[in-house]
């Protein structure tokens, strides 16, 4: 039998945006199946006054404490009153500095929200995710050869959830959606610059994700054969073949995340690059 989900409360403060706390509360807390974190996040928290108000609702919902505050005075405070409340407390990234210290026989300069400065790879992303949004879907296709990756699949491969993904990590993206009969723009097969891949899926997948989106009122438009799993089979087919004669690799998205099938693209990005 499944054990019944249980409820903790999980508190994330940060002098900065937060985003770094966020995404290790949620990795380790998705080692646990049966236990879902309540999210409590305090971003730009940088006085004193400011943390009194944090753990008055920390003493309302005890729960598990992580914080990134370069301020060591505010640091020890927390530290201190998580003690006092016998509640765990963890600095995020004071291991991590400490590895670095360590090896590069340097403090950290400590600081506070170093990781957001308006530099040039900033703009970098900004650039990429706006040339992305511009080439979503199968728009501007003359513009490919502009393109870091194009994305193809048959409809609902998450195209465009995986291109904003890498876009926020600065790798300019266009998708093209593939439709059974339908050639492909002769900018894409005649792209020499970017990696193309094809996005695929089981159709078992596809129809289910399918069946939960709402369906345009679009005249003629088939519905039944849009999730119909032999239609989906055809399409598939074809995508596959599509991508095997112009020599573009493929990846299976059914049981892989955003963030896993991104990681699968950088590596073919690498390698094309070596």
């Amino acid at each position: 039998m499944n054990k019944p989900q249980s409820f903790f409360h999980l508190h994330l403060i940060s002098d900065a945006t937060g985003e770094t706390l966020l995404a290790a509360g949620r990795a380790a807390s998705a080692q646990y199946k049966d236990a879902r974190a309540i999210e409590h996040i305090y971003p730009l928290i940088r006085t004193e006054k400011q943390l009194m108000k944090v753990f008055d609702d920390i003493e309302e919902e005890p729960g598990i404490v992580l914080y990134t505050v370069v301020d060591q005075a505010l640091a020890h405070r927390i530290d201190e009153r998580c003690a006092t409340m016998g509640l765990p407390c963890v600095s995020v990234l004071e291991p991590v500095l400490a590895v670095f210290q360590s090896y590069l026989g340097t403090p950290a300069g400590r600081r506070v929200g170093a990781q957001h400065v308006l530099d040039a790879e900033y703009f970098r992303r900004i650039d990429a995710l706006n040339f992305t949004m511009e080439h979503d879907d199968g728009q501007l296709p003359l513009d490919m050869e502009q393109a870091d990756v194009v994305l193809i699949g048959i409809s609902r491969t998450s195209k465009t959830p995986t291109s904003i993904y890498l876009a926020n990590r600065g790798i300019k993206t266009a998708n093209i959606p593939i439709v059974l009969g339908v050639p492909v723009p002769p900018a894409l097969v005649e792209a020499k610059t970017p990696l193309v891949v094809g996005l695929v899926a089981t159709a078992e997948r596809i129809s289910h994700v399918r069946q939960n989106r709402l369906l345009g009122s679009t005249t003629g438009f088939d519905s039944t054969a849009y999730v119909d799993r032999a239609s989906i089979n055809e399409e598939l087919t074809y995508a596959r073949q599509l991508c095997g004669r112009h020599g573009w690799p493929t990846i299976d998205v059914s049981r892989r995340s955003i963030e896993e099938t991104a990681a699968a693209i950088v590596a073919l990005l690498r390698e094309k690059t070596r």
